[in-house]
């Protein structure tokens, strides 16, 4: 088995955890909007997107 193909510089570490990173936030991004549509659509109230917070403001 060829162990030195196993090697990893940190430049491509550090990409490798941002990628993780920016997964994970974006994820969980989806299934915050996600979840606020389904409660929103059952309990009959709108959804303010963010031009609509502004003006009301």
């Amino acid at each position: 088995m060829h162990l030195y193909l196993l090697y990893i510089d940190p430049g491509s570490g550090s990409y490798i955890l941002q990628m993780i990173i920016a997964a994970v936030l974006g994820v969980s991004f989806f299934f915050k909007s996600f979840w606020y549509n389904i409660k929103a659509f059952f309990t009959g109230k709108k959804v303010k997107k963010e031009d609509e917070k502004d003006k009301t403001e």
